[in-house]
């Protein structure tokens, strides 16, 4: 018996290791927007998608995505462009040329001038910290802080160019429509 089934074990590995495909090859044209993860990779990594002075996605838009090249997995042809390539939205923060450096040390060291306010675009309030010695040096210190903490950003409602693995902070918000779980103490 056991040298039946080290037999069949074997026939059927040998079943297996035939290719059966007889030279034809497998492929299915398809809508890759449809696609599911791990049926593409995105972005595809061949192609340079960061923008060096940004630390973005080329191409973001003040909606806060950028389109991107997307490779689909083998044997998939894409009916957008009839290869294996394609263009999905993926997000990202669009930003405007404001250097959050650069507004943290003019908030540090010329923030009781309004410096800080001038350059992310609020010049009433820069005009009132100038005039003010920034609120007596309370503003100034106030402003480091929401600027640090990126509570406060540039006027126009870009986000900081930051450092690649600069400290972006993503804040998270609560409301009356956010479910919160019920906490029980035992």
């Amino acid at each position: 018996m056991f040298h039946l089934m080290q037999f069949l074990s074997g026939l059927l590995l040998l079943l297996l290791s035939i290719p059966l495909s007889n030279g034809v090859d497998y492929t299915y044209e398809i809508d890759c927007s449809n696609l599911r993860m791990g049926q593409y990779i995105c972005p595809h990594p061949d192609y340079d998608f960061i923008d060096p002075k940004t630390q973005q996605p080329k191409g973001c838009t003040k909606e806060n995505k950028a389109k991107v090249l997307c490779l689909a997995a083998d044997g998939l042809i894409c009916t957008e462009t009839k290869n294996n390539t394609f263009k999905k939205d993926i997000p990202c923060k669009w930003t405007n040329g404001y250097s959050f450096e650069t507004s943290l040390l003019l908030s540090i060291f010329l923030g009781m001038f309004g410096a800080d306010r001038f350059y992310l675009g609020y010049p009433a309030l820069g005009l009132l910290k100038l005039s003010t010695l920034g609120f007596l040096f309370l503003g100034q210190f106030a402003d480091v802080i929401l600027i640090a903490t990126q509570i406060v950003g540039p006027a126009d409602g870009s986000h900081y160019v930051m450092p690649y693995y600069g400290a972006g902070i993503h804040i998270v918000t609560s409301n009356n429509f956010t479910y919160r779980v019920p906490q029980y103490d035992c």
